[in-house]
């Protein structure tokens, strides 16, 4: 007998923004325009389900042919290199993603949309 898992892209959203928001460098998940309208979306539809919507704010999930895709939207330490804090969110979704779900994630894109510094 052939046991099958599906966890669902809300889900796995949710274990990504786990592992971006602790990646050094990291101030906060920051969620674009089509971030926003998928969050209000998913959360929506999880509240008319009678769920708490996970938290997964700047995170999206995309699963094609079988191949897993995570974009990851956010506000990085102006005293870190953003090329670095990029790199620290890639390897910490990747793992952990993997190591929570099973799942392996193919490709993690991160997007800075800003650099906060110390003195704003």
């Amino acid at each position: 007998m052939t046991v099958e898992y599906v966890i669902a892209d809300p889900v796995i959203a949710s274990v990504a923004a786990r592992a971006a928001i602790t990646a050094p460098g990291v101030v906060r998940l920051e969620p674009g325009l089509l971030g926003l309208v998928t969050a209000w979306t998913r959360a929506a539809r999880q509240r008319w389900k009678g769920l708490d919507p996970a938290p997964a704010d700047g995170v999206r999930v995309r699963t094609v042919d079988g191949r897993l895709s995570v974009q990851v939207d956010l506000i990085a330490s102006g005293a870190d290199q953003a090329a670095t804090v990029g790199r620290s969110v890639q390897r910490a979704v990747s793992r952990y993603v993997t190591a929570q779900t099973g799942l392996v994630v193919d490709e993690v894109s991160v997007s800075i949309m800003d650099i906060e510094t110390a003195n704003r």
